[in-house]
């Protein structure tokens, strides 16, 4: 039967590689009809790229095998994706495609979820790989090893139950020989004599937990540049959303200390990275129930009102927010204002208003069929902020 190995890059599938390669045979596999598949998010930490190209990379290369790296081309299904590279002798791991989870996340100003099912990698990995399957096999048998390790038994439990690719096998070896996390850093650091981080994105919001959060933030103060930039963009989503903390009920931004030296890095990175056009940002959210008195997904409208340096924008707002009567937020430290036209109320379903600075990277977006669904909620019951 035909295999596929996913390879996150991470400790956990690269030990069983690793070690498949030293006697494929012996664990079933026949490498002419074995691919091994890797979904570039384009936010994987540098010290994993480069332990992939110094020691991954040439094993494949040496080995064989042939190895597929795809990534999207856009936010849409429809937009499909691309092959990076598809090779028996790769030279690279390539670290972006056409369009990431960063340019999808940043252009709406939002960050990933840490509430529900992880979203962004089922986005970002799981339909990649699976529109390539699918073209592939086209519903031939096949069977997929995926690198989850024995502490991770839920998610075998998970991908059986959801898994419903015609023809598929999932397997779980890890599991099957009971490695932990620490046998499979363990086997990696006597092969190659390193110790192989856990890969994930820079901005995953499942980090703190994936592990230990003083294992990430030191991550981030090795990486301040990288910081500045998670940072930017947890920022920008606040901007528009407060509740838009990465971690939850917890920011980036509060984890950092100015009077540490290297927690002062990050944050001096940060302000390098708000040196941009900032936009004046009109957002409006709708918060319904179904007929039956569930709750329906947010549906939201944000469009660009005006573009300009930050304490321009920020003084206008504050301005005719007061002129208004409008209650008004400033953020002096880092140059951002809010006006709240329609705060948020309790209870559902509920409208909400506000303009709010902002970098200038989020685009203009809006639902099907807010507008109708707003003045249904809304109409005539608020008084408008005049800054069109």
């Amino acid at each position: 039967m035909d295999t596929v190995i996913n390879w996150g890059a991470g400790a956990d599938s690269t030990a069983y590689i690793t070690r498949m390669l030293t006697a494929p045979d012996a664990h079933g596999i026949d490498l002419d009809r074995t691919a091994v598949l890797y979904m570039a998010t384009g936010s994987e930490w540098p010290e994993t790229r480069l332990l992939a190209d110094e020691f991954m990379i040439p094993l494949l290369r040496e080995n064989g095998v042939r190895f597929v790296q795809l990534a999207r081309n856009g936010h849409l299904q429809a937009d499909g994706f691309t092959i990076l590279d598809d090779s028996r002798h790769p030279e690279q791991l390539f670290a972006r495609g056409p369009w990431t989870l960063w340019d999808d996340q940043e252009s709406v100003g939002t960050v990933p979820q840490v509430a529900g099912t992880r979203k962004c990698s089922l986005w970002a990995k799981g339909d990649v790989g699976d529109w390539w399957l699918k073209q592939v096999f086209g519903g031939r048998p096949f069977r997929q090893i995926m690198g989850f390790n024995a502490d991770e038994e839920g998610r075998r439990f998970s991908d059986q139950i959801t898994s419903k690719m015609p023809g598929r096998t999932g397997e779980f070896p890890l599991i099957d020989w009971g490695w932990h996390r620490q046998q499979c850093e363990a086997y990696l650091m006597k092969r190659f004599g390193v110790h192989w981080p856990k890969s994930y994105c820079t901005f995953c919001c499942f980090s703190a937990s994936m592990g230990s959060l003083p294992a990430h933030m030191e991550r981030m103060r090795s990486h301040p540049d990288i910081a500045g930039k998670v940072l930017r963009l947890e920022y920008t989503a606040m901007s528009l959303n407060p509740n838009a903390k990465l971690y939850g009920r917890k920011s980036l931004l509060e984890m950092f200390d100015p009077t540490q030296p290297r927690d002062r890095a990050c944050l001096e990175a940060f302000e390098r990275e708000l040196d941009m056009p900032w936009a004046l940002y009109h957002v409006r959210r709708l918060f319904l129930l179904s007929e039956d008195g569930r709750r329906r997904p947010v549906k939201r409208s944000t469009a660009r009102v005006d573009l300009g340096r930050p304490d321009q924008l920020a003084s206008r707002l504050i301005s005719i927010s007061e002129r208004h009567g409008v209650a008004v937020e400033h953020d002096p430290a880092y140059r951002r204002a809010r006006a709240w036209v329609r705060p948020r109320a309790r209870g559902w379903p509920m409208a909400e208003e506000l303009f709010a600075t902002a970098p200038a990277r989020v685009i203009d977006k809006q639902d099907k069929h807010f507008e109708e669904l707003w003045e249904a909620l809304v109409s005539g019951s608020a008084a408008q902020l005049p800054l069109v």
